[in-house]
């Protein structure tokens, strides 16, 4: 299963809604949104959001509400090893983002799987006897591994009747071409599940990315991207808002950029400032401000309103560990800042992709 339900040039037949159209020769960031913009019959429906949620992608491709468990397959981060560094990128913590993952000691990824949907189930009613479950390998690089470990790994969670697919969160320099072959033959023995690829883009600015120790340039980004939408496998891509130095025009700058691509789906990350991170030092030293809260909310609907109507968006905030998150705090409050969000684009009279700079 791929990630979108339809194909490129079907796609492509119906890129923006139809009320957009008509700012196609218009400057973007002098046009005031349409409050009447909707998307029209051929884009993809929303249910009711003013964008294009992950869960609206469920409901439309598997019809059926889907549930995210993190997991840890015990890999690490050529940015941690010494083959690229030993601190990580800047703003990393020691977990390396898998801090909510399920008890992850000793476990294999089956045992996780089983004690996410315990945890899930507390929660919510799962449904029954049908794959509702994402498995989502997020713990630091999860194609960093010899690929026989990598096959063992993907294949338990693949195999589980409860996951309908799996999400696998990596860098795009730890892709080498028995990984790609390795992901492809997994897309090709479950057909039936989806396989994506998440990879950290953050920003495209190189400066910025030196900054951040992310260890990797635009070019090698864009190789690994090519390469795996040549294999037909669904790319996530990940973009930190509020990184030090960067302003306004940069982040909507790498805004532009992921609509040019067009990928499967986005996450939009506030910066969260942690404990024990090198970023943490900078932070207590004045050197940079985190967002505020309705900054934030205005960056990401400016963000929202550039970026095409069938990308699916998989993540608008974020939410930092409380017991490590020295900064923003309130971010703390994820429920607050999605009804924020929600809030603002109503005002606006906004909703995603109703600002593109269309050609």
């Amino acid at each position: 299963m791929s990630g979108h339900s339809t194909s490129r040039r079907e796609r492509n037949a119906h890129p923006i809604p139809n009320a957009l159209a008509s700012n196609r020769h218009q400057n973007p960031d002098t046009q005031p949104p349409d409050i009447h913009l909707i998307p029209d019959t051929q884009a993809p429906d929303w249910h009711g959001r003013p964008y294009y949620s992950l869960d609206a992608w469920c409901k439309n491709t598997l019809h059926r509400k889907c549930y995210k468990i993190a997991l840890n397959a015990h890999m690490t981060c050529p940015n941690r090893d010494g083959s690229k560094g030993t601190r990580g990128c800047i703003f990393c913590s020691a977990g390396g983002s898998g801090e909510f993952a399920v008890s992850t000691t000793g476990k294999s990824v089956p045992e996780q799987l089983a004690e996410g949907e315990a945890l899930l189930s507390r929660k919510t009613a799962l449904p029954r006897d049908i794959p509702c479950i994402i498995a989502y390998f997020q713990a630091y690089t999860n194609t960093y591994a010899p690929v026989e470990y990598l096959e063992q790994v993907f294949s338990r969670a693949l195999s589980s009747p409860r996951v309908c697919g799996i999400s696998i969160a990596t860098r795009p320099d730890c892709l080498p071409e028995d990984v790609l072959v390795l992901l492809s033959s997994l897309k090709d023995r479950f057909p039936e599940k989806f396989l994506w690829v998440e990879l950290g883009l953050q920003t495209i600015h190189e400066s910025t990315a030196r900054f951040i120790r992310r260890g990797y340039d635009l070019h090698c980004f864009e190789d690994a991207y090519g390469r795996l939408q040549a294999l037909g496998i669904p790319v996530i891509l990940h973009v930190i808002l509020g990184l030090p130095g960067e302003s306004r025009a940069q982040m909507l700058e790498t805004m532009a950029y992921v609509d040019r691509l067009r990928p499967f789906g986005i996450k939009l990350q506030l910066l969260h400032v942690l404990q024990g991170t090198d970023l943490a030092e900078h932070y207590a030293k004045g050197e940079f401000q985190v967002l505020e809260r309705e900054a934030y909310l205005d960056l990401v609907a400016d963000c929202l309103e550039r970026l095409s109507p069938e990308i699916v968006i998989h993540r608008v905030t974020g939410d930092g560990p409380r017991r490590i998150l020295i900064a923003p705090l309130w971010s703390a409050d994820k429920h607050s800042v999605l009804n924020g969000l929600h809030r603002r684009l109503k005002e606006r009279g906004s909703v995603q992709g109703c600002r593109r700079a269309l050609t």
